[in-house]
Order: structure tokens, then C-alpha cells, then sequence
């Protein structure tokens, strides 16, 4: 398979990959922007009080459109990586099963930097680890 063709495919899969990841953390998103029931019942059940979730839902945002944006993808990255290391420790923190909650904020970072891997040729270059597509 020609370079180039692997090129376009390596950054179709990971604007796909980074899509998938985009659409569940606005969604998320704008659960806690409009404080809607359940993340109101889940925040709450995790020992934060009503009045963080707003704000934890605009750090969130932020975090994403940093993503989102080609030039500053890498510190979104980064930064997301670190929100859902909270998410992590919160899980931990409270008990939360660890394959249906504490694991899953593992499974949207590895999301994350799957998709940006896939489709940002310098953290390629950065970190050139063999892949077969």
C-alpha cells in the first residue's frame, strides 16, 4: 500500500476515532452546562456539590474545543487526559465497579489519543510507533 494512500486512511480512521470521542464528551458536556437530571443525580452521587457541575462541565468544554482545534490539539489532548484522570480517582475514591465506571474514562483517553495519533502526523513523529494502517 502507497504511503499515501496509508496517509488518508491513518487520518480518516482517526478523525473518525476522534468524531466518536468529540460527540460523547459534548454530550457530556452539555448534560453538566445545562445541569440536567442526570448529571445532577450522578455528580451528586459522587460526592460533588450542585454548584460544581456548571463549572465542571465549561472546563470540560474548554478542554475540548482545545482538542478540536488542529493547532492546539495536543494540549486538549493533555489536558482531557488529566480531567479524566479526576474522573478516575473520583471512581476510585467511591467504590465504583471497576469495568463499568473506573475503567471507562481510561477508554475515552485511550480515544482520545488514538484519534489525534491517527490523524496529527507530529505526535507521530514524536512517538513513531509502528501501526499497520
Amino acid at each position: 500500500m502507497s504511503t499515501e494512500r496509508r496517509t488518508n486512511k491513518t487520518f480518516l480512521i482517526g478523525s473518525m476515532l476522534t468524531g466518536l470521542v468529540s460527540a460523547f464528551l459534548a454530550f457530556d458536556v452539555v448534560l453538566k452546562v445545562l445541569q440536567l437530571a442526570p448529571a445532577v443525580e450522578t455528580t451528586t452521587q459522587l460526592g460533588y456539590p450542585v454548584e460544581t457541575i456548571l463549572w465542571i462541565g465549561v472546563i470540560e468544554l474548554v478542554f475540548l474545543v482545545l482538542y478540536l482545534v488542529p493547532r492546539t490539539s495536543i494540549l486538549g489532548a493533555v489536558l482531557l487526559t488529566g480531567y479524566l484522570g479526576g474522573a478516575i480517582a473520583t471512581h476510585v475514591r467511591v467504590g465504583s465497579p471497576l469495568l463499568g465506571y473506573t475503567f471507562f474514562p481510561i477508554y475515552v483517553a485511550a480515544m482520545v489519543w488514538g484519534g489525534i495519533y491517527l490523524r496529527d502526523a507530529r505526535l507521530r513523529t514524536l512517538l513513531p510507533l509502528r501501526h499497520p494502517l
